[in-house]
C-alpha cells in the first residue's frame, strides 16, 4: 500500500527537501503553502498522515489541527521551529500523534514518520487478504477475485470494500464512510456512497437486489456480514 503524506508549510524550499527524501522512501507527498490549500486537498485526496508547521501564513497549525480533529483522526506530526514546553503541550492536547522541533535532521523525521504510519495502519509488507464467500480481496495488491476471476474494481470502489472488510460484521456509518473513502473534508454527497454500494453489489454478489455479504443497515449505513473465517 501506497501511504500518503500531506505537508502544510510555506518554507517551499524544506517542503521540497523533505517530500524529495520521502519519495525516495516510497511515500506519496503533497505540499501545500498554506491552510486553505491544505484543507482543499483534503476535500478531494486521501491523506494518511499530515507533517504541520505552526507558522502558516493564512493562520496558525494550532487552529489548522483544532479544525481537523472535528472531523477527521488523521495522523499529525507537528514540526515546528517553536520548541518551548507550551507550545507543545498544546500541540498534544489538540490531537497530534507527534512533535519534532526544528531543526531536525531527515533521518529522525523518516524514523518518526515510519512509526507513526506502522502505528496508525499496522504497516507491513506482509501479503494482506480475506475471503467472503466466492470473493477474495487482497489488500497489498489491490485485487479483487470472483470464482477465481479477477473483477476490476474502480479505486474508490476497492477503498469502500476494503474499509467494509477491515470492519466486517459491524455496521459503519454513512458519514464515517464518506470521510473514510473519500476523504474528511470532501464535498461528495451522499448518494454517491449509495452508487458505489450499488455497483460493488451488481459485481460481487450472486443476486445483488438481495445481497448476502454487502448489506444495507437501515438508518445507520452499511455492513460486510461474513460470519466465516478469513483467509
Amino acid at each position: 500500500m501506497e501511504y500518503q503524506i500531506l505537508i502544510v508549510d510555506d518554507d517551499k524550499d524544506l517542503s521540497w527537501i523533505i517530500a524529495e527524501m520521502l519519495q525516495d522512501y516510497g511515500y506519496k507527498v503533497l505540499c501545500a503553502a498554506d491552510s486553505a490549500a491544505a484543507f482543499e486537498m483534503l476535500e478531494h485526496i486521501k491523506v494518511h498522515l499530515i507533517l504541520l508547521d505552526i507558522n502558516l501564513p493564512d493562520t496558525d497549525g494550532f487552529v489548522f489541527c483544532r479544525e481537523l480533529r472535528r472531523v477527521s483522526g488523521i495522523p499529525v506530526i507537528f514540526a515546528s521551529a517553536r520548541t518551548s514546553e507550551n507550545d507543545k503541550i498544546e500541540g498534544f492536547e489538540l490531537g497530534a500523534d507527534d512533535y519534532l522541533s526544528k531543526p531536525y535532521s531527515m533521518k529522525e523525521l523518516l524514523c518518526r514518520v515510519n512509526a507513526l504510519i506502522r502505528r496508525t495502519y499496522g504497516a507491513n509488507r506482509q501479503e494482506e487478504q480475506m475471503t467472503f464467500g466466492n470473493v477474495q480481496v487482497n489488500f497489498t495488491s489491490r485485487t479483487v477475485i470472483k470464482d477465481g476471476k479477477n473483477v476490476a474494481l474502480s479505486l474508490r470502489e476497492f477503498d469502500l470494500l476494503a474499509y467494509l472488510c477491515r470492519h466486517k460484521n459491524t455496521a459503519v456509518r454513512k458519514d464515517t464512510l464518506l470521510s473514510e473513502v473519500w476523504g474528511a473534508f470532501s464535498m461528495v454527497e451522499p448518494s454517491t456512497l449509495t452508487v458505489h454500494m450499488r455497483w460493488l453489489r451488481e459485481k460481487l454478489e450472486n443476486t445483488p437486489g438481495t445481497p448476502k455479504y454487502l448489506k444495507t443497515v437501515w438508518g445507520v449505513g452499511y455492513m460486510l456480514e461474513e460470519k466465516g473465517e478469513d483467509r
